[in-house]
């Protein structure tokens, strides 16, 4: 056990998968789960010396193409999933465990940050995405895909979904100042500039990864109740790990970058969870490699956490 800088004593991990592509572009991502799993997530987190608590998986809620006239792609059932899986995390936050949420789609972001706001704690959160998923039903008509749209609704920016911007206990659910992007390839994502956040570019990251850590790491902890962390795979470049749902070929950091700049967020007291999301096995090397690679580089990111 051990208590975090606001004297929050946290024991250990608390593990929930959320198999659901409902909000992606096309199924696979809700295989992630239960590859991770037979990949030895939970068994390496305990050779590691984590003490985990496994909370298994929640419904399976697979891809379907359900446009309405006036909303994005199966709106009420992306909302119906981060709703369930916000509930299942509440179970390990009350049990002052950090949640390693594995999805599923990055909408699994605001289950996480809502869980911690029903508990009546106010996180930051460290979005370590290949983009910012800012975007707004009406930016794209033509592709009204929630996976993209999950920091807009969480920062209840003009012109989000009230069904999902309104999920959590609090609208927004977070605030500008609350939010650190980290590792994004797109920088013109904020299209419509209402999120001043601060923002390190993959380019950044990889120039100097402990400077930029630390500096994230130092703006998140000054959150009331510490941070959670995001993690997108797309975040790393698919030709050295071909695991994210949506790859960026050639421009996405190195598996050895996120887990030395990601061990130094880890470290911190404050840290409080983290999502893993966007790992889709149909896009990754068939004999189980990637999901193997995978879980050695987040167990050694957990590694670092305080015991």
């Amino acid at each position: 056990m051990v208590d975090d800088a606001n004297g929050v004593t946290r024991r250990g991990w608390g593990v929930v998968g959320v198999p659901s592509s409902a909000a992606a572009h096309w199924p696979g991502i809700e295989k992630a789960p239960r590859a991770l799993r037979e990949a030895g997530l939970v068994e390496a987190m305990r050779s590691a010396g984590l003490s985990v608590v496994d909370h298994g998986d929640r419904p399976e809620a697979r891809f379907r193409a359900a446009r309405s006239a006036d909303e994005p792609n199966d709106l009420a059932r992306v909302v119906d999933v981060v709703q369930d899986a916000a509930t299942a995390i509440g179970e390990i936050v009350a049990a002052r465990r950090r949640p390693l949420v594995l999805g599923g789609e990055c909408t699994l972001a605001l289950s996480l940050v809502s869980a911690y706001a029903r508990a009546g704690q106010d996180v930051g959160i460290v979005y370590v995405d290949g983009g910012q998923d800012l975007m707004l039903p009406a930016d794209r008509p033509q592709e009204p895909i929630l996976d993209s749209m999950g920091m807009a609704h969480m920062l209840d920016l003009p012109g989000a979904a009230d069904a999902l911007a309104g999920i959590g206990p609090r609208r927004p659910l977070l605030t500008p100042d609350r939010v650190c992007f980290f590792g994004f390839d797109d920088s013109d994502e904020d299209v419509h500039g209402l999120v001043p956040s601060l923002r390190f570019t993959a380019a950044q990251v990889t120039g100097d990864p402990v400077g930029t850590a630390v500096h994230v790491a130092e703006a998140a902890s000054k959150a009331a109740d510490g941070f959670v962390i995001h993690l997108d795979v797309d975040v790393l470049d698919y030709l050295l790990l071909p695991a994210a749902d949506v790859p960026q070929y050639g421009r996405g950091l190195r598996v050895s970058t996120l887990v030395q700049s990601l061990g130094i967020l880890a470290a911190r007291p404050e840290f409080a969870g983290m999502t893993l999301v966007e790992f889709n096995p149909d896009h990754a090397a068939g004999d189980g490699s990637t999901a193997r690679e995978l879980v050695r580089a987040v167990v050694s990111i957990l590694a670092h956490a305080p015991r």
